[in-house]
């Protein structure tokens, strides 16, 4: 497993947001977190790209230890994590947002080839390359905002609400580039989503999480079939 996580806790303030949370997620597999609000699904990604300090608890990556390890440093150690609310720098063009996910890379061809890998898995970057990242669609923003993550050559990608506030069918796109992804560059992926169904249909591996705890984890065709979880998360 590239992914391990054992008895993850972790606090805001008084509140046990993530409460003993165990997890596993193999080389190369998409993992959906799923669960309402307040399920502690962006505090666990926080917590494993270095924003938020666990309080107990283990969390490996390739075998080592990431628990304190500061954000910047987990990047070079091939975690990136894209968070909610779409991350661009509005005044750059999408080329120079793109570039500076590759801004610790010393190799300027590498950074080349990740950018016409990105603009080949998103096209529309590739039309909109000199234009500044304000007029962007909300959907092209956050194909940038992945796109920039790609940039600094992850091997473990943590996305938090990529479909938050977009259409249904840019949602769609944005969903199949994920999959694409996975299967292309071999990624890790840890989704954390409210659109349930679109995320497990998209996953190997369910995870639902319910006030910090992890109640079910279960192949992603598995948690759809799964009455219980169909009630509670999927509306059906």
């Amino acid at each position: 497993m590239s992914l391990n996580v054992n008895n993850l806790t972790v606090h805001h303030g008084a509140i046990r947001a993530v409460d003993q949370v165990s997890l596993a997620v193999p080389t190369g597999k998409l993992a959906a977190i799923i669960g309402s609000n307040g399920a502690g699904k962006t505090t666990l990604l926080r917590t494993l790209s270095g924003l938020n300090k666990p309080t107990s608890g283990t969390m490996n990556w390739m075998g080592e230890s990431i628990a304190g390890v500061k954000p910047e440093n987990l990047v070079r150690r091939g975690i990136s994590h894209v968070s909610e609310g779409k991350s661009v720098v509005p005044e750059l063009t999408v080329r120079e947002n793109l570039l500076l996910g590759a801004i610790w890379r010393k190799n300027s061809k590498e950074a080349k080839q990740s950018l016409d890998e990105v603009t080949t898995i998103f096209p529309r970057l590739g039309e909109r390359i000199e234009q500044r990242s304000d007029t962007l669609s909300g959907g092209e923003r956050q194909m940038l905002a992945i796109g920039r993550a790609i940039m600094a050559k992850p091997k473990l990608l943590l996305l938090d609400e990529p479909s938050l506030g977009l259409a249904p069918l840019v949602i769609e796109q944005i969903f199949q580039s994920i999959r694409d992804l996975t299967h292309t560059m071999r990624l890790t992926v840890l989704l954390v989503e409210q659109n349930a169904m679109g995320a497990l249909k998209i996953a190997d591996l369910g995870i639902v999480l319910n006030l910090g705890k992890v109640v079910a984890v279960d192949n992603a065709q598995a948690l759809i079939n799964d009455p219980a979880v169909r009630a509670a998360y999927l509306g059906y």
